[in-house]
């Protein structure tokens, strides 16, 4: 069957199914069904293929031209891939983008009312396949479009890597004073439980209502549609692979929830920001090399020799911010060797700690191997930063500081809300 094609499929279990052919290997048929949802079947187990009449193809109109509404605000939509603007083409049974203003207020017709819009396209890829020169494109296209007037900018991401590229550009856009609002979706806008719409109609709510003047997420707040959160960009974290309230923040409240009749509610004191200088442009060098290292039991030597030719690296350490380097045995010979190795890397690059815990701040005062590190040179002690925002952190410092000694110092201060002042308890946002 070639791609495209709609079929009906009987397998050797008794199941029944129909959908298009979409590119599939030698050994699984993949499908899109009517649903929305794609299956893989084991060729292996299918008993019987047969072809059925396609359906007609709907004649596709002109686009209208959309008129500019001078009582609402204007929006623009800047797409960098993922599912949000997507849908199926029943033609291949593939997700295609759908970037115009046109495309936009036909899959979301409600836009219209809020806000006009202004959409276009900047880049198409998975999130996963992010580096820091894209950081740099999004940030050079979100100033673009706030110098050419617009009252605020969205930016569309793929979900995996939203909360680091979020956080890049809360450091990217300095003196920022308009808002910019990152949306995702963990569900493609052909799936019945999409909660792509309700994200994007919450995040234009958002921009029009308030006067928030920062970089902030957008995502569901609970698996239902009853609300979004507006969650500060580099105090929030991926927690789930596939549910809708996926992204959570840590150590902190949202900001303020939206919900889906467009009502706004804060829910922290957001300190308004007046900028006395313009927005300015401080961007990335693309070609560092930042490592993240993972503390784990029977650690080797050699995993910290392997960051010898980088230019920073985080350490995701144990508890309060620990990692091996004590001899207490015969067995833990190999940790002497790793303290050396710590020692002589941090005197080479900046080496920072944070915690494997979700929750709590590290403070590496407490036990011996803790204050081991700090000795041997590891930066972080006291501070409550996820690893997105440590690892963004330290590689903008590194792009926009020469001297060691400013970064070291700048790591430990909150330039950005990547660091709480009080550490929030579990229960007061869970």
């Amino acid at each position: 069957m070639k791609t495209g094609s709609y079929i009906e499929v009987e397998t050797k279990d008794g199941d029944l199914l129909k959908g298009l052919v979409m590119p599939s290997d030698s050994n699984i048929l993949s499908l899109k069904l009517y649903s929305g949802y794609n299956i893989g079947l084991d060729r292996k187990n299918i008993k019987k293929i047969k072809e059925l009449k396609k359906e007609k193809q709907k004649v596709v109109k002109q686009k209208e031209e959309i008129k500019f509404n001078e009582n609402l605000k204007t929006v623009s939509i800047l797409h960098t891939g993922g599912t949000l603007a997507s849908r199926v083409d029943y033609n291949s049974g593939a997700v295609s983008p759908k970037f115009s203003p046109q495309d936009i207020l036909k899959m979301f017709p409600e836009i219209k009312d809020i806000a006009n819009i202004k959409s276009r396209l900047i880049a198409n890829m998975f999130s996963g396949d992010m580096r820091f020169g894209h950081y740099n494109i999004i940030a050079k296209e979100v100033e673009k479009e706030l110098r050419s007037g617009v009252d605020g900018v969205i930016v569309t991401h793929g979900t995996d890597t939203l909360a680091f590229s979020s956080c890049a550009l809360v450091f990217a856009l300095e003196n920022l004073d308009k808002p910019v609002i990152f949306v995702g979706s963990q569900r493609s806008s052909d799936r019945p439980s999409s909660d792509a719409a309700m994200n994007l109609l919450c995040a234009v709510n958002f921009i029009v209502k308030t006067d928030f003047k920062d970089v902030a997420i957008c995502m569901h707040s609970k698996s239902g549609d009853e609300y979004c959160d507006i969650l500060s960009a580099c105090k929030t974290k991926k927690m789930h692979t596939s549910r809708r309230d996926a992204f959570k923040t840590v150590n902190a409240n949202p900001i303020a929830r939206v919900n889906k009749n467009g009502n706004v509610e804060f829910l922290q004191t957001y300190p308004k920001k007046e900028h006395k200088n313009k927005l300015t442009l401080r961007l990335f060098n693309k070609n560092l090399k930042i490592g993240i290292l993972k503390a784990h039991p029977n650690l080797w030597r050699d995993e910290i020799k392997n960051y010898s030719k980088f230019h920073g690296l985080v350490i995701e350490g144990t508890g309060l911010g620990h990692l091996s380097v004590d001899k207490i045995d015969n067995e833990t010979s190999e940790n002497e060797a790793i303290y050396d190795e710590i020692k002589k890397l941090s005197k080479k690059i900046p080496v920072v700690m944070v915690s494997q815990c979700m929750f709590g701040r590290i403070n590496m005062n407490v036990y011996q191997y803790g204050r081991k590190l700090q000795e041997a040179g590891v930066l972080g002690n006291m501070l409550d930063m996820t690893l997105e925002a440590a690892f963004i952190k330290l590689s903008w410092l590194l792009s926009n500081y020469k001297k060691r000694s400013d970064i070291n110092e700048l790591f430990g201060k909150n330039l950005r809300g990547e660091i709480s002042s009080r550490v929030i308890f579990e229960e007061e946002f869970i």
